[in-house]
Parts: C-alpha cells; sequence; structure tokens
C-alpha cells in the first residue's frame, strides 16, 4: 500500500464530503433552519444521534474509498492494467469532454441495479439497513454506508478504469460532481423549481424529492442522477409528482 496517496486521497475525499455536507447542514439546518422550514420536504428534523451516526459510518466509507482508490493507482499488479492514459491530447478535447455524459449513465446504472439488488429482503439488512436508518436524511447521510455497501459503491471505479481510457481529470471531476449530487440528494429540501419535473428534461432527472421518498418509504425510486431505469421498468413511485407538486407549492406562515 502506497500510504502518501492513501492519505493524498483521504484528504481530498473528506475535504469534499464535510465542505459540501457542512455548508448544507449550516445554511438549512441551523442558519435558517426556521425560516425555511416550510420548504422542507419532511416536516421534522433527524435527532442529533442520527446526524453522529450518518458522519461515523461516513468516515468509514471515506476510508474505504480511500484504501481502494490508493490500491488501484498505485499497486503494480493493477495500475497497468487500467486504461488510464496521462495526456489528453492523446484521445484529444472532443473524446474527453464527451466521456463524462457516458460517466454518468454508467454510474446511474451500476447504481441502480446494485441498489435495487442491496433491497432484496435477503441482502437489506445485513447492507443496505445503515443507509436506510437516515428515514428522514440530512446531508451528512451522503456517505453514510455500511461498510460491505461502501465497498459496492466504490466498485463503479473498476467499471470505469478498466473499460473505458480515462485521464485523471475525469476521476477527479467526477467524483466531486457525485458528493455533490449525493449532498443534495439527501439535503431534505428541493432546490429544482416548480413545475422541473414535469418538463422534457426534469422528467428524466432525480431530484431531492425523489430519493427522500425512498429513504421515507424504503421502496421504489432507486435511480442516482436519472429515472431512466424508474421509468422504464416501473419502479418510481406513483405519487412521486403529486409530492414534487406539494412541496414546491407550499408557502412561509406569515403569521
Amino acid at each position: 500500500m502506497n500510504w502518501k496517496a492513501f492519505f493524498q486521497n483521504a484528504q481530498l475525499i473528506g475535504s469534499r464530503y464535510f465542505m459540501l455536507a457542512l455548508i448544507g447542514f449550516l445554511l438549512f439546518y441551523v442558519l435558517f433552519r426556521n425560516k425555511w422550514l416550510y420548504k422542507k420536504i419532511q416536516q421534522r428534523f433527524p435527532k442529533n444521534k442520527d446526524y453522529a451516526r450518518e458522519i461515523m459510518y461516513s468516515l468509514v466509507t471515506m476510508l474505504i474509498f480511500s484504501l481502494v482508490s490508493s490500491f488501484v493507482f498505485t499497486h503494480p499488479s493493477i495500475r497497468p492494467h487500467t486504461r488510464m492514459y496521462k495526456e489528453i491530447g492523446d484521445y484529444g478535447w472532443l473524446y474527453y469532454f464527451a466521456l463524462f455524459p457516458v460517466m454518468l449513465f454508467m454510474h446511474d446504472t451500476y447504481f441502480y441495479f446494485m441498489h435495487r439488488l442491496m433491497h432484496h429482503k435477503k441482502i437489506f439488512n445485513f447492507v443496505h439497513l445503515v443507509h436506510h436508518q437516515s428515514t428522514n436524511p440530512s446531508p451528512w447521510a451522503a456517505y453514510s454506508f455500511h461498510p460491505v455497501e461502501a465497498f459496492i459503491e466504490i466498485g463503479i471505479l473498476f467499471v470505469f478504469v478498466f473499460t473505458l481510457p480515462m485521464h485523471k481529470t475525469h476521476l477527479l471531476i467526477f467524483f466531486l460532481f457525485m458528493i455533490v449530487y449525493n449532498v443534495y440528494g439527501h439535503l431534505g429540501y428541493e432546490l429544482y423549481p416548480k413545475g422541473f419535473n414535469k418538463t422534457w428534461v426534469g422528467k428524466w432527472v432525480n431530484t431531492s424529492v425523489n430519493h427522500n421518498q425512498h429513504h421515507q418509504y424504503f421502496k421504489g425510486n432507486y435511480g442516482l442522477y436519472f429515472l431512466f431505469w424508474d421509468r422504464m421498468l416501473g419502479t418510481i413511485r406513483e405519487d412521486y409528482d403529486t409530492r414534487f407538486e406539494e412541496v414546491k407549492t407550499r408557502i412561509a406562515d406569515k403569521s
């Protein structure tokens, strides 16, 4: 194990998680807690013990992510067999930018089917229950996984580096976007505008309302970035659009 690489990865992953989750937490759960309460998807807040549990499991997840990524990128028996390349010019800028939507689709597909499998009754309690202890998730729940689930989640890294020619900055940028969207998905507030879920784009995009329903009810809404698979395979909750509209039409109590 290259411990220097491990600590560098841990610092990068940890700083991103704590910075983004803390910003969301301070804005929506501390500074504007009362002012914006009417906007909260579930009209209640988690308990302090819930925040502590989410942070504890997230720390374990980040250590696992750091270990696996360091192993893949530095181990002499692994790195030479990946499809990582050093110079962007090797494949050109068109390929460089075109790869990001491909990565999004691949990760969303990986996540959807992995996620549905973890909800199987013979697996759920041993792997996925930890994440679902957050029935009313906060931003700190973004990485709150059982260690086994953490290893499954980081499995997408292997899919990426062994199938696609990829520059290291692809991974740096992509996983930054991933944690941003993960924090948003667990924020407990909907940031997309009213009616977004009915637009020709929004119909296929996952939202905080959608994922919050998954945490609250445990069934349906399995996607990560998109709703392609949920809609095509009939796993989107029938009350999703109604719930989105209800959340976005609330008004502040002026009394």
